[in-house]
């Protein structure tokens, strides 16, 4: 690996990136990034990556979740904090369930750029550039707002640091204690709608009393009130990836210093472009979409280019097929793992290949092909005798109606009172909880199972 450098990618096709107007100024704040300290440090990258390596074998089980877009606009302490909430509630759910530890990982403080369909828009017959996320541009529909403008890095990069900075706060302060967390989680299963799932969530009480009669309490046991949370994009702006890629002090190798883990999202993972190119140098754990358009000979490059050195928790495969598409894909592709030894992390993203426009002419998600996708998801792994690594959920802390269904029963006439989202739909509090309880059953059924093919 000393022959890369963080610049090599330049040479490289190129994919899904904007085309600044003005060389100079997007030169000046590259070098001004460069020279801010990174968001992230090795040792927490290389923490996580031995916790993947974990889920990868079973011995852990990782919830990726947050936004599908960050806003400039939307950015608050209550927002950050109502998202870290719910993904302490999924946690600890899903903790009870796979009765393993759960590594918490947002997509947060840095997941600003998206990845389009098409480079361009047409309005009324007048052409402007899409919309790439805040970090690029702007979705008003002006020739202002649409142009790249370079600047945008550095308001993300306050942005990121603030919410690092309140996530990190909010992880160790008292905010995180268990006691807390599913105080919150029983409001949740008070309504009767939410009735099926009162009963687990009474046998966590039931659990946590007995700790406390055991002496085991917040003042004798700190992993009770914080917790370790990390935070992961996609790697796609590759100007502000690079300008905040630094050398690790301790090792030498370079860290992608804007988020713990970085993704290549299905439409950047040519196996000779620049994402790819840039990806492969960094020490971070590195995630892999993987849609119904992976090939076997696209995957084995990819694995060999991106963990050359076979490490467990390096590479994360994530699927994305489409509820009823699991069982066409995915045992290709884990037969192709397992051709080459790869060691990697299957994580199932039920979101991507499930996003329809309903009749009321917004982009949503049936909650029921996300949960449909995820069941497919299992059942392939337990078939095949691998290991379900994880799960990765667009979804936020806010009561928006972007997705429909779920206990509280979003309909499509309700999308559009509070549709918040610039790009794709998310689940809400309430059913990004409600699927947590679900995927529970999924994980304790798994857990069963695994556990008689070890006795047979």
């Amino acid at each position: 690996m000393s022959e890369w450098q963080k610049s090599n990618w330049r040479a490289k096709p190129r994919v899904q990136m904007p085309d600044y107007t003005d060389v100079n100024a997007l030169a000046g704040v590259e070098a001004q990034l460069s020279n801010y300290p990174p968001l992230v440090f090795a040792g927490e990258s290389r923490r996580l990556k031995q916790h993947l390596a974990a889920a990868g074998r079973g011995e852990a089980f990782l919830l990726q979740g947050g936004d599908c877009a960050e806003s400039f606009e939307q950015f608050s302490g209550n927002n950050i904090r109502d998202t870290f909430k719910v993904m302490l509630q999924m946690a600890m759910v899903l903790t009870y369930g796979a009765k393993v530890p759960v590594i918490k990982l947002g997509r947060m403080a840095g997941q600003f750029a998206k990845p389009r369909s098409a480079a361009t828009e047409t309005i009324d017959g007048v052409e402007l550039p899409s919309y790439r996320g805040d970090i690029i541009n702007e979705l008003a529909f002006t020739e202002k707002s649409r142009t790249p403008n370079p600047n945008k890095m550095l308001q993300a990069y306050t942005q990121a640091a603030a919410t690092l900075n309140l996530l990190r706060a909010f992880s160790t302060g008292g905010y995180a204690d268990v006691n807390q967390v599913h105080a919150w989680t029983l409001g949740f299963t008070e309504s009767e709608k939410a009735e099926k799932y009162r009963e687990v969530a009474s046998r966590i009480s039931d659990t946590l009393d007995f700790m406390k009669a055991a002496g085991v309490t917040q003042d004798t046991a700190h992993t009770l009130q914080s917790v370790e949370f990390y935070t992961s994009h996609e790697g796609l702006l590759l100007e502000y990836e690079e300008a905040l890629t630094v050398r690790d002090s301790l090792s030498g190798q370079w860290l992608a210093g804007s988020g713990h883990m970085l993704w290549i999202g299905d439409r950047t993972r040519q196996p000779d472009g620049a994402h790819v190119e840039f990806c492969r140098g960094v020490l971070n754990p590195i995630g892999l979409k993987c849609g119904p358009t992976t090939t076997a000979d696209d995957l084995k490059v990819l694995m060999s280019k991106l963990n050359p050195e076979n490490e467990e928790g390096k590479l994360t495969l994530i699927a994305r097929f489409g509820a009823g598409g699991v069982g066409d894909n995915l045992p290709r592709l884990i037969k192709t793992v397992a051709e080459e030894g790869a060691n990697v992390t299957w994580v199932c993203d039920p979101m991507h290949g499930n996003t329809i426009k309903s009749s009321s002419g917004y982009k949503t998600r049936p909650f029921e092909s996300v949960l449909r996708e995820v069941r497919e998801f299992f059942a392939v792994h337990d078939a095949e005798g691998t290991v379900p690594g994880g799960v990765h959920f667009e979804m936020t802390g806010q009561d928006v109606t972007e997705c429909t269904g779920g206990v509280r029963a979003v309909t499509d006439e309700d999308l559009s009172d509070r549709y918040h989202t610039a790009c794709d739909p998310r689940l809400n509090a309430s059913q990004s909880l409600e699927l947590a309880f679900l995927v529970a059953e999924e994980l304790s059924n798994h857990r069963v199972q695994r556990k008689s093919r070890q006795v047979s």
